[in-house]
């Protein structure tokens, strides 16, 4: 397995991250152009990179050399709590601003599976808003949002998904059983799915700075290769839960 990291030569977090994995065939580009030419060419199977580039420059280097999967891409985050084993896949937090009802659905889609993948479990998905089941009056966000379910529903019968909702309805079983009783993910969600990238990035942001988690990611999903794009603020405990993250989408592919 190749992993291109083009900042790994100049960067104390990338090199003290990778060392926890010498299973893995490390690769330094120097550049993001050359790095992502290494995956197009198939000389590396997937590319790290952020530390020290910004989100813009990763994601376009991916955009311009790398093709799709999926109709778009996206990202997730996959949130981690060691302190009580506790997860949570988020998404989007790290590409689409505004999502309409066909990116949504991607979101979704791409997100689900990534979970699947990486946890070997079941999604239990919560489509996030600032109203719970119509409490919020009609709305065309979510007319999207009903739409989406549905198409999920339909497309993926094995997945459970619900919403829209609020927060604490997705995730405490006591608010769910006075919210939304009849929810098939009962306060239970292990993915989160937010209505915009302003509400996903402060809420993943919140989750590592408030909340104990560490942040994987954003995992860019949508490419014909998974890929990754850190935040500059990504500690080496983040670094090393996305190589973690990328190394078993690999396997598991």
């Amino acid at each position: 397995m190749k992993i291109v990291f083009p900042e790994l030569n100049n960067n104390q977090i990338a090199k003290e991250a990778v060392s926890y994995f010498p299973e893995v065939t490390w690769l330094s580009s120097g550049t993001l152009d050359n790095a992502v030419e290494l995956v197009k060419n198939g000389e590396a199977d997937s590319m790290i990179s952020g530390l020290d580039y910004s989100s813009r420059d990763v994601v376009i280097a991916y955009k311009n050399h790398i093709p799709l999967k999926s109709k778009f891409f996206s990202s997730c985050f996959i949130m981690k709590r060691p302190s009580d084993n506790y997860h949570i896949t988020l998404a989007d937090g790290g590409i689409n601003k505004l999502p309409n009802e066909e990116q949504l659905y991607t979101i979704v889609e791409d997100t689900g599976i990534t979970h699947q993948i990486y946890f070997n479990e079941q999604p239990k998905i919560a489509m996030l808003s600032y109203s719970t089941y119509g409490s919020g009056g009609k709305n065309p966000d979510l007319e999207r949002i009903h739409n989406v379910i549905t198409k999920i529903k339909n497309n993926h019968s094995d997945w459970l998904i619900d919403g829209e909702m609020q927060l604490d309805a997705a995730i405490s079983p006591e608010v769910a059983s006075k919210k939304t009783p009849s929810s098939p993910v009962q306060g239970a969600a292990d993915i989160l799915i937010v209505p915009d990238l302003n509400s996903g990035n402060i809420l993943y942001k919140s989750m590592e700075r408030f909340g104990g988690f560490t942040a994987a990611g954003p995992i860019i999903q949508g490419f014909e290769k998974p890929l990754a794009d850190l935040s500059r603020g990504s500690t080496v405990e983040d670094t090393i839960s996305t190589i973690d993250v990328i190394i078993k989408l690999l396997e598991r592919n």
